[in-house]
């Protein structure tokens, strides 16, 4: 692909889902920062079937860290991993009062010196707070689909944040994430894509060796 062709890739992406959003359901900064480390390995619908009753529980930072570990897991319980993600929870909450004066941070550093927080949750929480885009959170849907198209043949998702983010534009970087997961739900689906229908199947790798086939 020519540098014209990755961004017509991703307007042609953009025309298709044009209300691709973040899916969690949040109203706080740490809410936010909550609900992405629940939506490990847990599908966001189901993170925002659960979020309402705990964030009722827990109106501020301050609750979250003085919480009970045994009540918080029973609160996160069905998003999975309720143990680790609960500790990392409560930890996070004290590191931010602790250490940024009760603020959700907005630097990749200081976000990703929080626990649980990895560098994909923190590309999530500076674009959907802070409205920055210094880099693409590559999930499951975003690794499958550049790694399909051929914009990486990395399989670590830093690695492949690095090519995608060679490969495109910088003002178009707060786009490809929503958009890759709204593509990855409707279209380019793991077990079966919908090659035919898909609006960018002239730029894939697997649609291109498919037709020959």
């Amino acid at each position: 692909m020519k540098k014209q062709d990755y961004i017509t890739f991703i307007k042609l992406l953009k025309n298709c889902y044009p209300d691709a959003t973040c899916s969690l359901d949040f109203e706080t900064p740490f809410q936010l920062v909550v609900a992405v480390m629940l939506s490990a390995q847990c599908t966001d619908e189901r993170v925002n079937k659960t979020t309402p009753t705990l964030f009722a529980r827990c109106k501020t930072i301050q609750d979250f860290a003085n919480i009970d570990i045994r009540e918080l897991e029973n609160l996160i319980h069905p998003c999975g991993f309720y143990k680790n993600k609960a500790k990392n929870i409560k930890l996070c909450a004290k590191q931010i009062l602790e250490n940024f004066g009760g603020e959700v941070p907005h630097t990749m550093e200081e976000l990703t010196s929080l626990a649980g927080v990895g560098r994909k949750s923190a590309n999530v929480i500076l674009l959907e707070v802070f409205g920055i885009a210094e880099g693409i959170a590559v999930d499951t849907h975003a690794k499958r689909i550049a790694n399909l198209v051929g914009l990486s043949k990395q399989k670590e998702p830093e690695k492949i944040e690095q090519d995608l983010i060679k490969a495109f534009p910088k003002e178009y970087l707060k786009d490809i994430n929503h958009i890759f997961v709204w593509h990855g739900r409707n279209t380019c689906i793991a077990r079966k894509p919908k090659c035919e229908s898909c609006v960018v199947k002239q730029f894939c790798n697997y649609y291109n060796r498919q037709v020959k086939s």
